[in-house]
């Protein structure tokens, strides 16, 4: 469930340039529903925000406040929101479903609501491209899509979020609300996000993912083959929670949903307190392996994430799940269990590091510029840091380096793009103190020109009087000009030549409409057809 801004920001790089594939095993059969993820875990870099030690952060000054707004008057406990099916063997899931495939998947064009805030998009059209590597199972078969139905079936009154793992390059795709229409062959979602799981990128702030914080979903699910299984002893990460209200966003969050005063903002950090009335609280249950899961939220906590019942604990859809086991024993804990992390904490590093490197506008079309933003952990050293920079691609130019001021975390540089006739992906490298960052910048050509409008000017005339039409281009026609179709629907009556040309570099031509005498005011309807566009206009022969 999640709350959607009036207006939105969202514009970011498509897809990135694929990494070794050595770098991770995949499931010995893919695509699959489920499977123990097979890429290097935890899921993205152990200093990730899902994966950091908040054992001993401090404390927010207003944890009592948040706690008791969540508790409303009451005692809220906690719900796990992951299970199996309703029952069995039906269609119904509970949980959030994860696709795993390989590097070779076909990509699929996504058609968004909020294409201008997802990734995989052709931004001059609003239009998708083959960006999302969306197996042909989740048209059909039920349990790929949240909430049990297969894709093909529009539940978009629902989240229905789907996530996908390219196993082969570490890469996580996410989308929200999503539907496939059968009678267009093509796939349609609320948004979509992007995300390297081997970099700590954050999304630019007030930006959104498929989720309402802006953050991946994944890393923050209750897996079964984590908290069942022996081996693992520390599940290593943060859950996903959801509240009923929120205000605002803060790191590691990137976008809100929410202004409720008093509420947690979006990435709000809860810790399981380790001693609630001299005893801990981990221990209610009896069970060794929700001690698990509660244990991980002493160590790593909870992360608000989206908009929904308060207090329930996001896991996946998996048919191992014993509800009759989980449901109790999270019954067990309250909110009050819990306090509220410094919100926004982000712990030290000490010396500054080399954090990111970013570009905004990304994409943008050839020949366009943009900016280039690197940043640290902390403030820059005496005398500056001097970040390296360079580009892989012939089609985007950056300087040779960059300095971060003194006592700035952040230093800006340009980025010159040249034209392009396809896509072009440039990976962007800033290197400081031996830490290297990279990110995907892309070019798009030009896009192709089409017809935009057809005037006449008069739109009125007495019969026998001419008239000028023009014909205007969406861009400049290309090399050896554009050739417009001209058609009238009374020729006889007013005639226009069969085309005219728009010369290549320019947006418009003119041509000519001859009429004739007429005993009647007629109106004549003039086509012009270009690149499968037609406009038209209509001119009134009047009698005289």
């Amino acid at each position: 469930m999640r709350s959607k801004p009036a207006h939105i920001l969202l514009t970011i790089a498509l897809v990135l340039l694929a990494a070794p594939a050595s770098f991770a095993q995949c499931p010995a059969s893919v695509p699959v529903q489920g499977a123990a993820p097979t890429v290097p875990l935890p899921l993205f870099p152990s200093n990730n925000w899902w994966n950091l030690d908040i054992s001993a952060a401090p404390i927010d000054p207003g944890s009592a406040s948040y706690i008791s707004l969540i508790n409303n008057g009451g005692t809220r406990r906690l719900h796990p929101d992951f299970g199996g099916e309703v029952s069995p063997g039906s269609v119904d899931t509970y949980g959030m479903p994860y696709a795993i495939v390989d590097g070779s998947q076909l990509k699929q064009a996504v058609t968004f609501q909020y294409w201008d805030e997802s990734d995989g998009v052709n931004y001059s059209t609003g239009q998708g491209i083959p960006f999302y590597p969306i197996p042909a199972q989740a048209i059909t078969q039920p349990h790929w899509v949240e909430g049990g139905a297969p894709g093909n079936v529009d539940q978009r009154s629902e989240d229905r979020h789907l996530l996908i793992i390219d196993c082969t390059n570490n890469y996580l795709y996410e989308l929200y609300n999503v539907f496939y229409d059968a009678t267009q062959s093509r796939w349609y979602a609320g948004s979509g996000a992007f995300f390297d799981m081997n970099t700590n990128n954050r999304r630019p702030d007030t930006w959104t993912s498929a989720d309402a914080a802006g953050l991946a979903i994944l890393p923050g699910l209750v897996r079964y083959d984590e908290a069942w299984n022996p081996a693992v002893t520390d599940i290593g990460h943060a859950f996903r929670v959801t509240v009923r209200a929120t205000n605002g966003y803060v790191y590691p969050a990137s976008h809100r949903a929410g202004s409720t005063p008093g509420a947690l903002p979006m990435g709000a950090r809860m810790r399981l307190k380790t001693n609630v009335g001299g005893q801990n609280p981990a221990l209610r249950t009896s069970d060794q392996n929700v001690q698990k899961i509660f244990r991980a939220m002493q160590k790593y906590g909870l992360i608000v994430a989206d908009n929904g019942t308060d207090m329930y604990i996001t896991g996946t859809f998996d048919t191992r799940w014993n509800n009759s086991v989980l449901n109790p024993a999270f019954s067990l804990l309250t909110a009050s269990d819990f306090e509220v992390v410094q919100l926004g904490w982000n712990p030290s590093s000490g010396a500054a590091a080399l954090s990111a490197v970013s570009a905004s506008p990304n994409p943008v079309v050839g020949g366009n510029p943009s900016t280039g933003t690197v940043t640290l952990t902390s403030a820059a050293p005496a005398g500056g840091a001097p970040v390296s920079l360079s580009s892989a691609s012939n089609a985007v130019t950056v300087p040779g380096s960059v300095s971060v001021s003194q006592g700035a975390s952040s230093a800006t540089f340009g980025i010159t793009t040249s034209t392009v006739t396809t896509q072009t992906l440039a990976t962007l490298s800033a290197t400081y103190s031996g830490v290297t960052k990279t990110t995907t910048f892309t070019v798009n050509p030009a896009p192709a020109p089409a017809l935009a409008t057809l005037t006449l000017n008069p739109a009125s005339v007495r019969g026998g009087t001419p008239a000028t039409g023009t014909v205007t281009l969406s861009a400049p026609a290309p090399s050896g000009g554009a050739v417009v179709t001209l058609t009238s629907s009374m020729p006889t009556l007013a005639s226009v030549p069969a085309s005219v040309v728009v010369t290549a570099g320019t947006t418009s031509s003119t041509f000519n409409v001859t009429t004739a005498a007429t005993k009647k005011n007629t109106p004549v309807t003039i086509s012009a057809s270009y690149a499968g566009v037609t406009k038209t206009a209509t001119i009134t022969v009047k009698r005289r």
